[in-house]
């Protein structure tokens, strides 16, 4: 592909998205692995779904206490972990050990690790990026070691259109290939700038080029920039665009209206592009909303339930 600086546009995202469509689907069978008999997906839950709760130390609950909240409160057998909750844990064996052992105790699976705060994989300063790569390296060693499939990513990062595409791809590379060996998947989120724009995202996926870095779509984290009048990328293109990479899916949830259903989000629209790239994986609940978190996820679950029925 040509260096020359493109403006994104309406041009931009159809040649990405047919790219995306005729691109082979990169994902382990072990993502894919449900019996469609029983249902279309799984349901996870997002630790962020929780985090007024666990910052809230009136509450006493803390991230070890996140795999039997999940079952026990919610009756869901995957989790997704938020590395701010353990932040200082990373290396922490015998920390890591009693996660786990909590999480066989109650038949959790740990999915993944959300990163956040080590740094821009994409930073304009190949130090700094070189420095953000090896951040990273600690999580995963430990999404190895509590029996992850990925660990969610950013990919920030700073000038042209071009060059974040550029510098983007080189730090996710870096971080890919010290992961590959692990058996751990790289997997980036829309989540802000640039990399809400989801054809800017499968061209930087398709730069990389490693089977073991693919995409986490988010339903509702398509803002390029926010304020006064945001650049919003439109979310159901989206997802379309970045599903033949995902090794998973983020089901965002914010309110909802008396029928159960998201108000910003046409749920069995967004789940029917999901199942039509053959993605019978996990799918996160990540509540965001006001009020009861425990409320909000229970809304949230019960919303996939009857979409599945629907689209089964």
């Amino acid at each position: 592909m040509s260096n020359r600086s493109i403006a994104p546009s309406r041009r931009q995202f159809m040649q990405a998205s047919m790219a995306a469509v005729a691109a082979t689907t990169l994902v382990n069978d072990r993502l894919f692995a449900a019996d469609a008999a029983e249902a279309p997906f799984k349901i996870s839950l997002a630790e962020w779904s929780l985090h007024r709760t666990l910052r809230d130390a009136s509450k006493g609950i803390t991230n070890l206490d996140f795999p039997r909240i999940t079952k026990e409160e919610f009756g869901i057998d995957g989790v997704e972990y938020v590395n701010q909750f353990f932040k200082d844990k990373a290396k922490d064996s015998k920390y890591l050990g009693e996660l786990k052992g909590r999480c066989n105790d109650v038949g959790v699976k740990s999915l993944l690790i959300m990163v956040d705060g080590e740094g821009h994989l994409g930073d304009p300063n190949e130090d700094k990026r070189k420095q953000a790569v090896e951040n990273h390296y600690q999580w995963v060693e430990a999404a190895k070691f509590l029996g992850c499939h990925s660990i969610r990513v950013n990919a920030a990062s700073g000038g042209s259109y071009t060059e974040q595409l550029d510098r983007a791809a080189d730090g996710l590379r870096q971080l890919s290939e010290f992961a590959a060996p692990h058996d751990i998947n790289v997997i980036v989120e829309n989540h802000g700038g640039l990399s809400s724009n989801a054809a800017w995202l499968a061209v930087v996926i398709e730069r990389v080029g490693m089977d073991n870095c693919g995409t986490l779509p988010d339903f509702g984290n398509f803002y390029i920039t926010r304020g006064e009048n945001p650049d919003v990328f439109n979310r159901y293109h989206g997802v379309q665009a970045l599903m033949p990479y995902a090794k998973a899916v983020s089901a965002k949830t914010h309110e909802f209206d008396d029928q159960g259903n998201e108000t910003a989000t046409d749920y069995e629209r967004m789940m029917k592009i999901v199942v039509a790239h053959g993605y019978h994986g996990y799918v996160g609940i990540e509540f965001e909303g006001s009020g009861d978190e425990y409320v909000g996820i229970r809304k949230s679950k019960a919303l996939l339930e009857k979409v599945a029925k629907k689209i089964g």
